[in-house]
């Protein structure tokens, strides 16, 4: 350990030639990670001017994709919208690949196959009856399980930094891993699944008739059916139902409450399936103990972009430094 000390505290050419010649092999995990730490800060000794250069190109870089990609949301959000989609669900895939990350890829593998079933059923002309009620199930399912996952990674992470790992003698870095890792499934699923059930919501409400993005409804809403689903509502409003209640929006149009929520939580709608008029959030979710899913979709709405596009724009910034021969 002491030759390392000394190698750590050398300086210039000397200290880089003592850095190359240690034996890793003889050395802990954790000496080899400081002898690589400090062979990283002698091979950028003397390099301050080039990486305050590498700092402004990033930033330069990141608030012109930022105001790039706020134009093409606000201009085109349909492709924008598939894009980014394509990309939250493609790019942790390459990574997982390179890193070995079996098990994620697993239930990546699974995710995506019954994604996509759903997704079909959800795109095909006529609408099944059932298959509304299947697709908000489904990702319904999904997002309360990002959502107790990504809490338990979370107090994982707390409990470790607090020391609370200690109490079940568990290391620390072990700790930290199972945190950061539960946290990570829970956000990139809830992201996933809040993209692909808001397309799947597009396809069909529009598909049976009571809603369209651009234009006035095909069909003329019933009281007694539900715009989200299509099917009959057979519990009054103010009656209590023994699977699900009959909601009533401030417009007076009546759902499921299990559709409408569903419709405004998971397929990220806060306006009126039939007339489009702004729902409020607020009076639908009077309880404070559900108030926090709506925070958590908002949370993840925020994270699409840092996990769609934060690794294009990183690999931006390295091309950009590798053709101006920046290290």
């Amino acid at each position: 350990m002491a030759a390392v000390v000394e190698v750590e505290v050398g300086g210039g050419a000397a200290g880089e030639r003592e850095l190359d010649e240690v034996d890793m092999s003889d050395l802990s995990p954790e000496e080899q990670w400081r002898v690589e730490h400090a062979r990283m800060h002698a091979k950028h000794r003397g390099h301050e001017a080039m990486h305050a250069e590498m700092v402004l190109i990033l930033i330069a870089t990141l608030v012109v994709a930022q105001l790039l990609l706020v134009q093409w949301k606000q201009r085109h959000p349909r492709s924008y919208n598939m894009v980014t989609l394509f990309q939250m669900w493609v790019v942790p895939l390459y990574f997982t690949v390179k890193l070995h990350w079996w098990r994620f890829l697993l239930i990546w593998i699974l995710f995506s196959a019954v994604t996509a079933f759903v997704t079909f059923r959800a795109t095909r002309k006529p609408l099944v009856q059932t298959t509304p009620r299947l697709v908000y199930k489904w990702f319904l399912l999904i997002y309360k399980i990002s959502y107790a996952t990504g809490i338990v990674g979370y107090m994982a992470v707390m409990f470790t930094l607090f020391g609370l790992n200690l109490l079940f003698k568990i290391k620390p870095e072990d700790a930290m891993d199972f945190g950061i890792s539960l946290l990570f499934y829970g956000l990139y699923y809830g992201v996933l699944e809040r993209d692909f059930a808001e397309m799947c919501a597009d396809y069909m409400a529009s598909t049976i008739g009571f809603y369209s993005e651009s234009g006035m409804p095909t069909k003329h809403l019933s009281d007694s059916v539900c715009a989200v689903c299509g099917q009959r509502i057979f519990v009054d409003v103010s009656e209590e139902g023994i699977i699900e209640n009959t909601y009533r929006l401030s417009c007076n149009h009546v759902f499921h409450e299990f559709c409408i929520r569903g419709w405004c939580i998971v397929g990220k709608k806060q306006t009126c399936p039939y007339c489009k008029e702004k729902v409020d959030l607020k009076r639908m979710f009077s309880n404070p103990w559900e108030r926090p899913h709506v925070m958590y979709g908002q949370l993840l709405d925020w994270l699409r972009y840092l996990v769609a596009w934060q690794p294009v724009i990183i690999g931006l910034v390295q091309g950009i430094n590798y053709v101006l021969g920046l290290e």
